[in-house]
């Protein structure tokens, strides 16, 4: 084949296939490509992408790069990924506006309340209403159709709505103008794929990511509530420093002393409340024959509390561990407060 004969090229962005067939290998540079490429697709040159063989098109001098010298040849097929200068612009616009939907909301629910009625029964329902979360907000169905803004919300409004939760927030006087989602078009100089939440200026807004990475449901409701006291403890402690991690535990455990004190149907919490398990401990140990099972020397019941506690609390120091790095708050390579 000459050297000079012209290249056909199919290009497919998203639905669409487009053949171009008039291409001159030798004397077409890349920039120009690109040209017809954002003609066909309205992708810009700054926004494109391409891939062909199975690979990315390594960083070359688009001016002076000709196709032929960039590896095209006769017949390939190019895939082009991109987002086109208007879809560009109605992502920022969705983010500018639940931007200021946020700033109107946390300015509403920082107005001071009405004040109640001097009786006894009124004070006590103010006093704990104050540490909630005064708004929810999940992300707009413009930027995030799938799982749906109501379902979002929805999910939320059971965070927010948790007995554990709330009663931690009683007992620490933790408030929340704004609780939302973090949107993927937010914090991407902060490992996007990593961050898990966010507290903004200690309560004004505390962001969670909710959903699952690929975007097609929520992520383990458990997993959340617990970064969710993570956010919470930075109404109070900026940095990841020993107070910090002391509270974070705190809260943990209070949270689960809650919900186990519940399960009992005992209801006698008090700011000392400790997560105190108490299933059984038994080794098993390989036997001549077979798996058998035989029992220690009898501990007693503080001491199958403790060793389980053991174990317990070294899976939550992993977890915590992750929760740190995916955390856009504070410590090391953290934002700060926001």
């Amino acid at each position: 084949m000459s050297t000079t004969a012209q290249l056909k090229i199919t290009v497919t962005h998203k639905a669409a296939t487009h053949v171009l067939d008039d291409l001159d290998g030798d004397n077409t540079v890349l920039s120009s490509f690109q040209d017809k490429l954002e003609e066909l697709t309205g992708v810009p040159p700054s926004l494109q992408k391409l891939l062909y063989k199975g690979k990315k098109l390594g960083s070359v001098d688009a001016d002076s790069t000709t196709l032929r010298e960039a590896g095209m040849k006769d017949g390939v097929k190019v895939t082009l990924i991109g987002s086109t200068t208007k879809e560009v612009e109605s992502m920022e616009d969705a983010v500018k506006g639940q931007q200021k939907r946020e700033r109107i909301l946390r300015e509403r629910a920082l107005k001071p309340a009405t004040k109640p009625r001097n009786t006894s029964s009124s004070s006590t329902s103010a006093s704990s209403s104050r540490y909630i979360f005064h708004t929810i907000t999940p992300l707009p169905e413009t930027q995030i159709s799938t799982p749906s803004a109501s379902a979002a919300h929805a999910y939320l409004s059971r965070l927010a709505s948790d007995p554990a939760i709330l009663h931690v927030m009683s007992l620490h006087h933790l408030t929340v103008a704004l609780l939302t989602e973090l949107s993927p078009a937010e914090y991407t100089q902060i490992s996007p794929n990593r961050l898990l939440g966010l507290n903004e200026n200690k309560g004004e807004a505390i962001k969670l990511r909710i959903r699952t990475d690929k975007m097609d449901g929520f992520r383990n409701y458990a997993d959340v509530r617990r970064t969710l006291c993570h956010e919470l403890t930075h109404n109070v402690w900026g940095d990841h420093d020993d107070n910090f991690k002391e509270m974070n535990s705190t809260l943990n455990k209070q949270v689960a002393a809650f919900e186990r004190a519940r399960s009992e149907g005992t209801h006698q919490l008090v700011d000392g409340d400790r997560y105190e398990p108490v299933e059984e401990y038994v080794q098993h140990q390989n036997v001549l024959g077979g798996m058998g099972t035989i029992a220690e020397a009898p501990m007693t019941a503080e001491e199958r509390r403790s060793r389980v506690l053991e174990a317990t609390m070294r899976r939550l120091k992993i977890r915590d561990e992750e929760i740190e790095g995916g955390c856009g708050t504070g410590g090391e390579g953290g934002g700060g407060e926001r």
